[in-house]
């Protein structure tokens, strides 16, 4: 990389204000960074010229973000790929904890694995993209089906049906899965123990998009013979860290979501 310019990094830290206040003006812009006023006075000047500001309509000498920053903003979204976003951000996880790492997509009742990055292990999950599983019988699933509201779950899940099983631990009742559902929501994390696969165990965070909408998960797999309290402990912290990850990947911004 080559040498920052100070005039364009000035320029950014100025945008970068509006991220937090909706208006500003040059004497607040000039407080809050201590740039000389000119410099302020020819920066917002020429930000306002591109369009990356616009003056607030009947107080001209207060600003706000223009229609090039949304313009900018739009083409980025655009572009965001949530396969090949989650592909990247599964390796980044896979290379810490050296298991298998999936980003899934809920798809009515069941999940749907949009990227992985495997293990290294000789014993590890084998699992492909593209695949389906019931999204009540794995961690991804519960976590997707935790950001739902209640309606939806029930309209999913009707009470009284009896739901599929994968192994002899899988949920089978619409009852536990809701007291399920409503103990994920309030840690944050999903977890199940060989639910999907008589011999693994899973741990799921939720992803979310620049609106702050859950829209796939985040699940670490590992053999029941890795697993242990401390090590889901130490796997739950790092599926947390990043999913968070793959959110700002997808212009996410933090907070509730």
């Amino acid at each position: 990389m080559g040498r920052s310019v100070p005039a364009v990094v000035r320029a950014l830290d100025i945008l970068e204000l509006f991220g937090s206040a909706e208006e500003l003006s040059i004497p607040d812009i000039h407080s809050r960074l201590g740039f000389p006023r000119t410099s302020v006075h020819e920066l917002v000047g020429t930000l306002v010229e591109r369009s990356y500001l616009a003056p607030v309509p009947g107080q001209p000498h207060r600003f706000r973000l223009g229609v090039g920053v949304f313009h900018l903003g739009a083409a980025y979204a655009e572009r965001l790929d949530l396969a090949r976003e989650g592909e990247a951000a599964a390796a980044d996880i896979a290379a810490v904890c050296d298991e298998t790492v999936h980003v899934a997509v809920l798809d009515g009742r069941s999940v749907v694995y949009v990227a992985k990055a495997d293990s290294t292990h000789p014993v590890r999950m084998v699992s492909a993209v593209g695949r389906r599983l019931p999204a009540h019988c794995t961690a991804v699933g519960l976590m997707l089906l935790a950001s739902l509201d209640t309606g939806r779950v029930d309209e999913l899940f009707p009470p009284g049906e009896k739901l599929p099983a994968l192994t002899s631990n899988s949920l089978t009742s619409p009852k536990q899965l809701r007291e399920r559902l409503g103990r994920i929501r309030e840690s944050g994390l999903a977890e199940e123990y060989c639910e999907s696969n008589d011999a693994v165990a899973c741990v799921a965070a939720p992803v979310s998009d620049r609106d702050g909408s859950t829209v796939a998960a985040v699940s670490i797999s590992v053999p029941t013979m890795r697993w242990s309290p401390e090590r889901a402990a130490e796997l739950a912290r790092l599926v947390g860290k990043g999913a968070e990850a793959l959110s700002g990947r997808l212009g996410h911004r933090g907070g509730p979501g």
